[in-house]
């Protein structure tokens, strides 16, 4: 059978599961990038890793806005039946919370290089100058969305770390279905 664009009632769609792990993948990867990067003794290469960060983050950006216009037009599989009560309670409010970080941690990456006095433009892999948000420049603004960004980022990662540990659960202890859904696209027949 061929593998299915959309969610069925069961799995979900190829769309879905290369969204959620390319955005999983990038996430995890910027948060390991931006370590690295602020640890860079060599100017050059901090620079020139800090504008893929960028790059990325503003991709990451535009992913998770197709994702999440993706999810209200595509609604998920429901929980299998094993799953009890309080998972099925707690398991939006933890995606939603995902979303809210997803998109949080970049634009409040954007928010610090355009309040930035140093004005670096902001190139995405070279491609275009991106316009800064229309925020003040200041030391302070740039202090402020500097530590918000660096909260977000380490919540955010716990929060991935919390949703992997789940889906690892459900798969390793509980085996269920919950994690090969989002691995095995659904059927066109399904």
């Amino acid at each position: 059978m061929q593998a299915s664009i959309t969610n069925t009632a069961t799995r979900y769609g190829w769309a879905t599961i290369v969204l959620h792990w390319l955005i999983g993948i990038i996430f995890i990867g910027q948060f390991i990038l931006g370590f690295v990067m602020v640890r860079t003794q060599s100017q050059r290469t901090a620079f020139e890793l800090i504008q893929l960060h960028k790059s990325l983050g503003f991709l990451l950006l535009g992913l998770v806005i197709l994702r999440i216009a993706w999810r209200l037009g595509d609604a998920a599989p429901p929980l299998p039946p094993s799953v009890g009560i309080l998972e099925r309670r707690t398991a939006p409010l933890a995606h939603l919370a995902l979303y809210v970080f997803q998109l949080a941690l970049p634009l409040s990456g954007w928010a610090l290089v355009s309040v930035s006095t140093l004005e670096i433009p902001s190139m995405p892999f070279n491609l275009f100058v991106m316009p800064n948000l229309p925020l003040p420049e200041s030391d302070a603004a740039e202090t402020f969305w500097a530590s918000a960004h660096w909260y977000l980022a380490y919540a955010g990662i716990a929060l991935v770390a919390l949703h992997v540990c789940a889906a690892l659960r459900h798969h390793f202890l509980l085996r269920d279905s919950v994690l090969t859904r989002m691995i095995t696209p659904s059927s066109a027949g399904e």
